[in-house]
């Protein structure tokens, strides 16, 4: 009898852990029933991924409480509900559904004016990351810390995981002449921090622009670990931009991104169904290049040959040939170096074909990716990894030992 119920409670404590839910910010906060807002003016920084587990928008549910007091919307690229083109510049609108003004941070101003943050006490950021430097909403988050600090205004992080996990760090710091919109910070280029954790570290390390510190308050998770996958989580993936749809393309924008900004070489899937998992463009042989791949024998990844029409973008209406990326397992491969072992086996196929030379107008685009000039000059002396590896991992370790100390959540 003992084993029996030694067994059922074995099993009981399997089931209830791998059906454990995270708990975000917006969740925890709301638990608490909004206790640190009470009394005061709020701003919200969101998107359409600021949704609890039920999917209700971080809007509606601050909205809709007696206790908080939200008076103000702010919008990053692609707008507070999701509803703008990538690239789109917005202008100041009203949100239909609770009348309450939304000022864009993706246009003319980036950073939230004095004047659009008047009669704010609060202000809040509430947006799912992917957790890589060139996805611009982190750099929204820097901005808005800085704004806050000027004003003297509280700045509150609703956390959320970070889909790359939080023990990834890939890639090389920023350097000082490459800091923009899509490489802030100095930081690498996979940062292996929640948004929160990142907040911290910018505040405390005096990343922020002239040093600026703000009066920052992280509202964590609970039971998010940092070497879960999104998938773990249970929690629903709202993609966070038009291409990126589903919890594994924060994955393959790594993969492909940098790359990909050379818009006018090759089609990484950007126009297509399976955006940032393809290489293709007329004149590669998609078989060759299959084969060319595999035989390197990259830890977790394979390739197959692939045959599309893109709908828009790179290639619109031209039968592309390349290969797919298929990620096996995502805790072995390297997402970073994954494109230029694809842009090496290009060479030695093509090597008549220098993309660095093929769209030349987009460099200061890749350099800005990279965070420097350098991974692009030392790449295409021989296009071979072999030759950048030792820039990518360089700040690595460094950079862990760094960032430790702002870990809020462990393994």
């Amino acid at each position: 009898m003992g084993k029996i119920i030694t067994s059922f409670l074995i099993c009981f404590l399997l089931f209830t852990s791998a059906s454990a839910q995270v708990k975000t910010g917006i969740e925890v906060l709301r638990d608490s029933n909004f206790e640190i807002l009470k009394g005061k003016r709020i701003g919200l920084i969101t998107n359409a991924t600021g949704v609890d587990k039920q999917l209700k928008s971080t809007i509606d549910i601050l909205h809709e409480s007696a206790e908080v007091n939200l008076v103000a919307l702010y919008g990053p690229e692609h707008g507070v509900r999701g509803n703008i083109e990538a690239g789109d510049k917005v202008g100041f609108y009203t949100d239909k559904k609770t009348n309450l003004p939304v000022y864009s941070l993706y246009g003319r101003t980036r950073k939230p004016s004095s004047e659009m943050l008047e009669n704010i006490d609060v202000l809040i950021y509430d947006i799912q990351d992917i957790g890589c430097r060139s996805y611009t909403f982190i750099s929204t988050m820097g901005l808005a810390m800085e704004a806050a600090a000027e004003n003297n205004i509280e700045f509150v992080v609703l956390d959320r995981p970070n889909p790359l996990g939080g023990n990834r760090i890939e890639g090389n710091i920023t350097e000082d002449d490459y800091i923009s919109f899509i490489s802030q910070f100095k930081i690498p280029y996979v940062y292996g921090l929640t948004c929160g954790e990142l907040a911290k570290m910018l505040n405390n390390e005096k990343m922020l622009k002239e040093e600026a510190e703000c009066k920052l308050t992280v509202v964590e998770m609970s039971g998010w670990k940092r070497d879960m996958t999104f998938e773990e989580t249970n929690l629903p993936w709202v993609m966070t931009s038009p291409h990126i749809p589903h919890k594994d393309s924060p994955y393959y924008y790594v993969a492909t991104g940098v790359a990909g900004e050379l818009r006018n070489v090759y089609s990484i899937g950007v126009g297509y169904t399976i955006p940032f998992q393809t290489f293709a463009a007329e004149w590669i042989n998609g078989d060759d290049l299959t084969d060319k791949l595999n035989s390197y024998n990259l830890a977790g990844i394979i390739f197959r040959p692939i045959y599309y029409k893109p709908f828009y973008a790179f290639g619109e209406s031209e039968n592309l040939h390349g290969v797919q990326l298929h990620i096996i397992d995502f805790a072995k491969v390297n997402l970073l170096e994954t494109q230029y072992y694809i842009m090496q086996a290009l060479n030695e196929l093509y090597p008549d074909k220098n993309p660095f030379e093929m769209d030349d107008k987009r460099l200061s685009m890749f350099d800005k990716a990279n965070g420097t000039d350098k991974v692009r000059k030392l790449f295409e002396k021989n296009f071979k990894v072999a030759d950048i590896e030792e820039y990518f991992k360089k700040d690595v370790e460094i950079f862990r030992k760094q960032s430790e100390k702002y870990y809020l959540y462990k393994w």
